[in-house]
């Protein structure tokens, strides 16, 4: 799926966010610049999580109160599920959505099921390439819903 601009990559990711439910394990993969954080940005949103949605970079993770929280981590300096682990976040992960950038190779086994998102952006272009991944779980139907 082509997504001009990274409004467009936002308003995708607020699309999702009306599929997901407590316990969902998002993992967003892709270069720097693909357009990772507007996607999160974009499933907050559609969450209505407080507060703004930005990388968590520098914290690793951030957990986004609303009526379906959101935990969104950044794993691209963690080497290892145990890292990760290892974040104690104040929050019930089966009561939430958790969005992971980065976090292929290193987050699978957190749930049963979960959706890889992946993301790509050619040279200068703003245009962004975005493809789903259904891992177990009911993704498959729902991401039919999301196509239609």
């Amino acid at each position: 799926m082509r997504l001009p601009t990274a409004e467009d990559t936002r308003g995708l990711g607020a699309r999702l966010a009306g599929l997901l439910r407590p316990g969902d394990l998002v993992i967003l993969n892709g270069p720097l610049g693909a357009g990772k954080t507007a996607f999160a940005q974009g499933i907050g949103v559609g969450l209505g999580v407080a507060g703004r949605v930005v990388s968590p970079t520098f914290v690793i993770a951030r957990v986004h109160p609303g009526p379906l929280p959101m935990v969104h981590v950044d794993a691209y300096r963690l080497g290892s599920l145990v890292e990760v682990d290892d974040l104690d976040l104040d929050v019930d992960v089966a009561r939430s959505v958790t969005v992971v950038e980065w976090g292929s190779g290193l987050v699978e086994r957190l749930a049963d099921a979960y959706l890889e998102v992946r993301l790509t952006r050619g040279g200068d272009s703003e245009v962004r390439e975005i493809d789903f991944v259904a891992h177990g779980g009911d993704w498959a139907e729902r991401l039919d819903a999301l196509r239609d």
